[in-house]
């Protein structure tokens, strides 16, 4: 495995780590608690309507999605403290990583996905191709959410196979090559790969830009023409909608600083303990406990089965 950053005077202390871990662990516990909700949520409104929107097929796909990636997260953060020799052995090392870039890109793609949803079903825009979208995207949303968990399970594949292949072949091959231009050598390919194998994730950041930002124009558009009509008196749908825009600002930054993250992180640039690489894991681990989180709260369905189940807990521990 390559990591271009070794130098152990860049390393944390051992107690300061164990810290990050912790902090690792409880973001990831609170994160399979609230998509834990989500998914709970919307497979009772499946089980008990014998049908699903739209938006609750995304939300539940994202939520059970995250469950996994989280719950990942945190099997792989117990073997590699507590056996590290196993966890580092090649086979294995590979192998989660390619596990990670499947579950992180699923939960990317949903999420994209989600805010590609929100955006065709609430902007207005009078665009012939924009209304044709609008009209025809319920149907398409099944298939693309398809779509993108096998797009992630290529490249997650591809990547496994080929990084593995390009770790064993550093032994064997180049025979020509001296030891420092071999190792040198592979270290190039590997992480060329990883780069052209990790912009797979910006596909996703990109089309979230788009439609969180054409959102926030057109919110920002009815709030000028509410304004313009106002009365004087407080109306509480342009309330609604700039705790909207707030919402999609923070879904935004969230976004963004996740996918960075990952990258960084999937693409070795740091040493396993060194800080930045330990900051990339926290970044990794909030941005699902964050996006769920302001989803409950913005969600409608979501917040009221939140509050029933508030009182529910508030009138249990009353008796």
């Amino acid at each position: 495995m390559i990591q271009t950053c070794s130098s152990s005077e860049n390393d944390l202390s051992p107690s300061l780590v164990t810290l990050m871990l912790i902090i690792i662990g409880t973001e990831c516990i609170l994160g399979i608690l609230a998509n834990g909700f989500i998914a709970a949520i919307n497979t009772a409104e499946w089980i008990h309507s014998k049908v699903l929107s739209t938006s609750g097929k995304i939300l539940l796909f994202l939520g059970v999605s995250r469950i996994v990636l989280q719950s990942f997260m945190m099997l792989e953060l117990t073997l590699s403290s507590t056996s590290p020799q196993f966890y580092n052995d090649d086979i294995m090392y590979h192998t989660f990583r390619g596990c990670f870039m499947f579950l992180n890109h699923c939960s990317l793609w949903f999420a994209a996905w989600l805010s590609v949803f929100y955006f065709v079903k609430v902007a207005d825009f009078s665009y012939p191709l924009f209304l044709k979208l609008k009209w025809r995207i319920s149907g398409l949303m099944p298939w693309l959410l398809q779509l993108s968990v096998f797009v992630s399970l290529g490249q997650s594949v591809l990547f496994f196979q080929n990084n593995y292949t390009m770790n064993c072949n550093n032994l064997f091959s180049l025979p020509s090559f001296n030891s420092t231009k071999k190792k040198s050598f592979a270290e190039s390919a590997v992480i060329n790969l990883v780069l052209f194998l990790n912009l797979g994730i910006f596909i996703p950041l990109i089309m979230f830009m788009l439609a969180a930002t054409l959102l926030i124009i057109s919110l920002k558009r009815h709030i000028f023409h509410m304004k313009s009509n106002a009365t004087g008196s407080r109306d509480p749908s342009m309330e609604a909608h700039l705790g909207a825009i707030r919402a999609i600002s923070c879904f935004l930054i969230l976004y963004i600083f996740k996918v960075l993250a990952l990258f960084l992180y999937m693409s070795n640039f740091f040493d396993i303990n060194s800080p930045l690489n330990i900051l990339c894991k926290i970044i990794m681990a909030t941005y699902p406990v964050g996006h769920s989180i302001l989803l409950i709260q913005d969600n409608p369905g979501l917040k009221r089965a939140w509050k029933r189940l508030q009182t529910q807990v508030h009138l249990y521990f009353k008796k």
